[in-house]
């Protein structure tokens, strides 16, 4: 019996809408010897020496999956293009906040891509933690991004790596969504 519910090819999406993606994930530090811009996992990232890391830094990238620490990487952030964050259930957050660090803590400027079990309720979410790349796979999700609705709520109380507008006399209380 076939799947319901086939695995649909990643897409990449932006704030600014889809695009070709033009990095590649890899397994191992072997991919750099060719052409293109590859993810690496935190391990194989690692591995490679500082001069490798410094001189690829433009078609560097590095994936971290909910379990691996942030720190391991916080001081190589100036030799990364990418930091990709794995979401492999949508039960498991831990990467909105290694998101939200990357960007207010640590001040990267880079582009911080969600990757895995990304779905609709989440995205305005990650967008105000720091994410600026998606890999979509989520047949609902892509729907709504292709018809221009990234959905959210209006108003939030919480502060967040994204800026928020003033909004009015209580604006540390409560500011509108960008």
């Amino acid at each position: 019996m076939a799947d319901p519910t086939p695995e649909t090819a990643p897409r990449l999406w932006t704030p600014s809408g889809f695009r070709e993606d033009e990095w590649t994930h890899a397994e191992s530090a072997e991919a750099l010897a060719g052409n293109g811009r590859f993810i690496l996992p935190l391990a194989a990232f690692l591995e490679l020496g500082e001069q490798e890391r410094i001189s690829a830094r433009e078609r560097l990238g590095v994936l971290l999956l909910p379990g691996d620490a942030l720190d391991k990487i916080v001081g190589l952030l100036d030799q990364l293009s990418l930091v990709a964050l794995a979401f492999p259930a949508f039960s498991d957050g831990r990467s909105f906040s290694k998101a939200e660090l990357l960007r207010s803590r640590h001040g990267f400027e880079g582009a911080v891509r969600a990757t895995g079990d990304v779905l609709v309720d989440q995205l305005p979410h990650m967008l105000r933690v720091g994410f600026d790349e998606f890999e979509v796979t989520n047949p609902v999700l892509i729907r709504r991004l292709e018809t221009g609705v990234t959905g959210g709520i209006a108003l939030h109380y919480q502060p967040a790596a994204k800026p928020a507008e003033r909004a009015g006399r209580y604006a540390w209380r409560r500011a509108r969504a960008d």
